[in-house]
């Protein structure tokens, strides 16, 4: 392995031919799918400027950011309260898995928060600016639809969670 170039977040590696990127911040990725005690789950919108767009998305962030030596349900939880202002008691793995195999070595956890409650405002850290959604699980699809009609553009990983929130029901 041979690294090609490295920023200060992002780097380029080649492996046998193939190239990715890693993060040099980071060693995984959460996602969390917060449910409350209504049954409303937690989305978060905030401006990504690679896509130039405002993106729906499940609270999530990066494991070990912090230069800590971090465990991801404890990224979970953090990323959770700093993003929604939501705490839970817990978080349950659901899966992990790569974010995009054939682009970077990055791996994603995906947990589930159940009784997920306000304990702060939420918004972000550094100026994110996140806005966040509470939205009755009766209604996501038709929400996500109108977002998306709204020219707000959608994480696909909202669907892969919403999937394994499905399986578990």
């Amino acid at each position: 392995m041979t690294t090609l170039h490295q920023g200060k977040f992002l780097g380029l590696r080649d492996r046998d031919g193939w190239e990715y990127c890693f993060r040099t911040n980071a060693h995984a990725v959460v996602a969390v799918i917060a449910v409350t005690a209504d049954r409303e789950l937690l989305f978060t919108e905030q401006y990504r400027p690679p896509v130039q767009c405002r993106v729906i998305e499940f609270p999530a962030g990066l494991v070990g950011d912090d230069g800590v030596g971090e465990d991801p349900a404890t990224a979970g939880q953090r990323e959770l309260l700093e993003e929604t202002g939501y705490r839970a008691d817990q978080l349950q793995l659901l899966t992990l898995g790569p974010t995009s195999a054939g682009l970077t070595d990055e791996v994603i956890h995906f947990f589930l928060a159940e009784n997920a409650h306000q304990v702060t405002d939420g918004g972000g850290v550094g100026g994110e600016e996140i806005q966040v959604h509470r939205v009755p699980l009766a209604e996501v699809h038709d929400w996500l639809r109108r977002c998306q009609a709204n020219g707000l553009m959608l994480d696909p990983k909202v669907y892969a969670g919403l999937y394994f929130l499905q399986q578990r029901a």
